[in-house]
């Protein structure tokens, strides 16, 4: 059966935006507009950043990994 709908990811900027939230310290990080759209499309991915920030995270490229890997889950 064909899919009839695709989702488009720009992941550089989606990996920008999610840098910037594992790296925020504020609590506003969580006001960020891309949070309140990840809970509608990808809730889980959420919880993984936040474990992100736990572990203190400071690398953007494993956030880019992270970004990679869900992002063909959700095409898939």
């Amino acid at each position: 059966m064909s899919r009839f709908f695709r989702i488009q990811v720009d992941e550089a900027a989606l990996t920008d935006e999610l840098f910037s939230f594992v790296t925020d310290p504020h609590p506003s990080r969580n006001d960020r507009p891309v949070v309140d759209e990840l809970h509608d499309v990808a809730p889980d991915v959420v919880d993984v950043l936040e474990c992100m920030i736990i572990d203190g995270v400071d690398d953007r490229r494993f956030v880019a990994d992270y970004v990679q890997s869900f992002v063909h889950e959700l095409s898939a």
